[in-house]
């Protein structure tokens, strides 16, 4: 609290030292002021500014005149609201009248000076009463002016000239009214273009902001010669609204003042650099607890604004020459249809959630919009205990509605969205910190919808025609349900998969239908990501996407949806760059599909990935490891291994630096090694070779690491251990040489496809089983220096039966005819 001065005290002291002492007392009350309550705050602040001001004119008045019959001080804007926040601008009028004994403005100057001069950020007007008129043509001209005028309260000084002043206003509020209130509109339309509701909210000009609480009360005090809006409470007014409304306005306040306090200046827009100690200020757990509170705030106000001021100004606009013209878009009883939007009146008796939900399947598909009359008729909607089957098969007809954007947007400003899809009540103003999304989960999940009903660009577009009737649908669903995963502490493409499921279960759709969309919502970032991070040039990492993803249609779903997400995070996002991008990775995968075989593997891996995923020893894995195992060059090994197996090889790779290995001799000899450097082997097989080898399994790995498994058909003894052992050892020389001796392989059994893939050749052998027949054609590889990708040898009722996949690469290319010829009789 500001402290009362004994002005006599200061009659010994300069004006320089007076100031000074005003100047501390000021400062020192607004380093202590206590904001936590914000109603409480404000009259307490403005008390003290009141006591404040009136201190300072006493004591610069006190040799002047006795009396204040020739002056007086008028609060403005935010101020005379009693909402003055703890940096805001003081906003004062000064009204006076001339005096032949007194020099009142030089006693004004002074007063200005002062006050500047003990820190007040003052917003200054000086007017004679005498020539108040002249204030008409000026409010005119400038509604900001008007706006301020309106909203005046008498701080100190002469009564007589306030009440002048109080006739003035009367009548300046019946002037122009309507031209008043249009421009109050336009000027709000403009406003919210240039403060969208975005991540980093403008408190004072933004979407739902305080000055979209003023222009109510500007708009009432106009209409209804108010001067509170809570006049109008239990008339106009609904009682449960308007308290849910002042409590979304204190909080805004509340954030105000700490945004003012943090700065220790006049801020407005909470930044992400000042979002953590203003959520902390007001006590909230964290930023996302914060903003949940901050968000639903808004929306509360910009509803509840938006609803009314339709409401009051209605009839302010109506014009009885467009009688015929509400009689001819009239769509039945109480309800109209113009311009594709539907209309009625704010008296309308309110109906159950039924009877809401038939009214809305029994419109045209050709709506894009609810007027703020049928958006109010909607809140009002009297909601059932449960929601039963009779309810939720009107809900999944809507769902499927070709409108699906417009009849969403409806439920959300209507408050009924979290009610009808309870699964969104997790994302509702769930706010967004990656500095990649704009909007909260809610708003952008709902434009995703948007732009899958309005899609700009013409392939995409021609995409999404070529969908059948029901995977158009579930491209819109898709759309809603995409991100609803978010909000949990679990990975949100998997929470998304699972909700879908249960969600549209609970509606009635059928398994397949199901199924399709809870796959794509698994992956559905998975198209840019792959598009933006890898080589979409490269047929492996295509066949790696596309093994997501069971049919071509899938993959149609998820390019219109990718678009979709793409356009509603930001519009300007999706540029000739990542749509260049999107298609061409979209082309390629569609030519893809068109090998089974390759289509077939891609999947298995996708499968074995995902059971991977669920393992207790994967989830504790760090996520450098968890990309390196994404990342195993080799199919086969996803094609052969359990994903168990597979994980503890990808583990035990991890520390490899040279090479490591594993002799196990149980019922038969199986040597297992991971290697980093060069294996010899061709000389390992050749000194093995009596051992009859029985199969052989080659997979890489990652980091340039292979995994070889070589199983042999019978037990070692024991005293051979640790000969094999050395001989392991001893293969890591590149320079060891062994003569082996040549199988009899004829051309016929050996059939080479150099196209088996983009960057793979297969070799396929089919020979009769001879001792050292891969240790032979290992040591010819090794003399070629020819990389082995995967090799999967099998022995079987004495046939050989191998498949060797092969680095397509210049030095296979060229030595093919010899190699053959040195393998071959």
């Amino acid at each position: 609290m500001i402290k009362s001065f004994d002005i006599k005290n200061f009659k010994d002291k300069s004006s320089f030292e007076v100031s000074k002492i005003f100047k501390k007392t000021y400062i020192d009350y607004k380093n202590s002021a206590n904001t936590s309550n914000s109603k409480l705050f404000f009259k307490q602040n403005t008390k003290n500014i009141d006591k404040f001001l009136f201190q300072i004119f006493s004591y610069l008045s006190l040799n002047s005149f006795k009396h204040n019959s020739f002056v007086s001080f008028v609060a403005l804007g935010s101020y005379a609201r009693v909402e003055l926040c703890l940096h805001s601008d003081i906003d004062v009028m000064i009204l006076y009248k001339n005096s032949k004994s007194y020099d009142i403005l030089k006693i004004i100057e002074k007063f200005v000076a002062f006050a500047w001069d003990c820190g007040l950020n003052l917003g200054l007007r000086v007017v004679n009463i005498d020539n108040i008129d002249e204030m008409y043509d000026l409010a005119k001209d400038d509604i900001t002016i008007k706006t301020s005028l309106l909203e005046s309260r008498y701080i100190f000084g002469s009564k007589k000239i306030y009440e002048d002043f109080e006739l003035f206003v009367k009548n300046l509020r019946q002037i122009d009214k309507k031209a008043f209130v249009q421009e109050q509109l336009t000027t709000h339309t403009q406003r919210l273009q240039k403060y969208p509701l975005n991540m980093q909210v403008n408190l004072k000009d933004g979407y739902g902001g305080i000055r979209e609480a003023n222009m109510l009360f500007w708009i009432l005090n106009v209409v209804y010669d108010v001067q509170k809006a809570k006049e109008l409470v239990g008339t106009k007014l609904n009682y449960d609204s308007y308290k849910k409304f002042t409590i979304a306005l204190d909080f805004l306040f509340q954030t105000r003042n700490a945004l003012h306090t943090i700065h220790k200046k006049k801020v407005d827009t909470i930044t992400f650099d000042t979002l953590p100690e203003v959520s902390s200020k007001l006590n909230f757990k964290n930023e996302f607890e914060f903003m949940v509170k901050l968000f639903s705030s808004l929306h509360i106000i910009h509803n509840f604004h938006s609803n009314m001021s339709s409401k009051f100004i209605r009839t302010m606009f109506f014009d009885t020459s467009n009688l015929e013209v509400l009689r001819k878009s009239r769509f039945k009883k109480g309800i109209y249809i113009l311009e594709n939007k539907i209309y009625c009146s704010f008296h309308r008796s309110f109906v159950d959630l039924k009877t809401l939900l038939k009214e809305l399947i029994s419109f045209p598909q050709t709506i894009k919009g609810f007027d703020r009359s049928y958006i109010y008729f909607a809140s009002r909607v009297k909601m059932p205990k449960i929601i039963n089957k009779s309810l939720k098969k009107d809900i999944k007809t809507l769902l499927t509605n070709e409108n699906l954007y417009p009849i969403l947007k409806l439920f959300y400003n209507s408050e009924l969205i979290n009610r009808l899809i309870p699964a969104f009540k997790k994302i509702s103003n769930l706010a967004q910190f990656d500095g990649y999304h704009k909007h909260p989960v809610d708003i952008h999940t709902l434009q995703t919808v948007k732009y899958s009903m309005y899609i700009e660009d013409e392939f995409i577009k021609s995409v999404f025609n070529s969908l059948c009737k029901e995977e158009q649908i579930l491209t819109r669903l898709i759309a809603l349900f995409h991100d609803i995963g978010k909000g949990r502490k679990k990975d949100h493409h998997i929470i998304g998969e699972n909700i879908f499921k249960k969600t549209m279960k609970n509606f009635g759709f059928d398994d397949e239908f199901i199924k399709m969309g809870a796959n794509i919502i698994r992956y559905h970032d998975q198209m840019s990501r792959t598009a933006t991070n890898e080589d979409i040039y490269s047929q492996k990492a295509i066949l790696n996407f596309i093994g997501l993803f069971k049919n071509i249609n899938e993959l149609k779903i998820l390019y219109v949806v990718t678009y979709c997400d793409i356009c509603a995070v930001n519009k300007p996002l999706y540029n000739s760059s990542i749509s260049t991008l999107l298609k061409e990775l979209y082309k390629k995968s569609i030519l893809a599909f068109e090998n089974p075989e390759l289509i077939k593997e891609s999947i298995t891996r996708v499968s074995k990935l995902n059971k991977m995923k669920t393992l207790e020893k994967y989830q504790e894995l760090p996520n450098i490891l968890k990309r390196k195992i994404a990342q195993i060059s080799s199919n086969q090994m996803f094609l052969r291994l359990k994903s168990k197996d597979i994980l503890n090889i990808a583990i035990k790779a991890k520390d490899v630096q040279n090479y490591s290995f594993d002799i196990i001799n149980e019922d038969f000899l199986k040597i297992r090694i991971i290697r980093k450097i060069p294996l010899n082997l061709g000389y390992l097989l050749g000194r093995l070779q009596y051992m009859d080898m029985n199969s052989m399994n080659i997979f890489k790995l990652y980091d340039e690491k292979k995994n070889f498994e070589i199983c042999f058909s019978k037990k070692a003894l024991d005293e051979e251990l640790y000969l094999i052992e050395e001989i392991i050892h001893e293969s890591f020389d590149m320079s060891k040489k062994i003569r082996i001796n040549k199988p009899i392989i004829k051309k016929d059994d050996i059939k080479i496809d150099f196209n088996h893939s983009e960057y793979l050749a297969s070799m396929k052998i089919n020979t009769k089983d001879q001792k050292g027949l891969f240790a032979y054609i290992a040591k010819v590889f090794d003399d070629f220096n020819i990389e082995v990708e995967s090799a999967k040898l099998i022995t079987s009722k004495g046939y050989a039966k191998d498949l060797i996949l092969i680095e397509k690469n210049d030095n296979f290319y060229k030595n093919i005819k010899k190699i053959l010829d040195l393998v071959c009789v």
